[in-house]
């Protein structure tokens, strides 16, 4: 979609106030975060499924709902939830066909010099410290990209101590919700 269309667009929804329906404050009504994929499927789907409307919780995605390095900007926006927002729980929410299931990295690789990376600049990067191969490679199997998500978060030295945080799979076709980690039953001694 192009640019100039997407303001045309922004420019009626302004001027007729259709920003009125969607009014709510920064603070998540249903005190909660949840860390999704970015999966296009999941734009209105899973927000639906859950029963959540705008304002509900701060909704986080990226590729596969991973995290990965303890103090990059997934954790950091997960805390800043937490401290700032006044959120309770967090929801990790991967879903079923998830395209970091398996990837690779040497196929990205292979994309991005089609598209002008040199190998040059990759062997920079790695020789810097930069470790591509694990930054770029996805996960056996969903479920265990969602465990793992958690237990980062779970055993976070900044998350509160008795912080729920779920895990969960979403059916991208269907929006039915299968339980993989249950929360509440990991804090109750917290």
């Amino acid at each position: 979609m192009p640019l100039s269309e997407i303001l045309r667009y922004n420019e009626e929804f302004v001027a007729s106030k259709e920003y009125e329906t969607y009014h709510t404050d920064k603070f998540p009504t249903k005190k909660m975060v949840i860390l999704s994929c970015m999966d296009t499927r999941l734009i209105e789907l899973l927000p639906k499924a859950m029963g959540l409307k705008n304002g509900d919780a701060k909704i986080i995605k990226n590729a596969g709902a991973i995290v990965k390095q303890p103090f990059g900007s997934i954790m950091r926006s997960i805390l800043v939830a937490i401290y700032a927002l006044k959120a309770e729980d967090v929801y990790v929410i991967g879903h079923h066909e998830c395209g970091m299931t398996g990837l690779e990295c040497g196929p990205l690789l292979d994309s991005m010099k089609d598209r002008g990376i040199t190998q040059e600049m990759i062997e920079v990067l790695s020789h810097s410290g930069i470790n591509l191969e694990g930054w770029l490679k996805g996960f056996k199997s969903v479920k265990e990209g969602v465990e793992n998500s958690v237990e980062m978060i779970q055993n976070h030295p900044l998350l509160p101590k008795g912080t729920p945080v779920h895990g969960l799979i979403i059916d991208p076709d269907t929006g039915k919700l299968d339980l993989v980690v249950d929360g509440y039953a990991n804090t109750v001694n917290a």
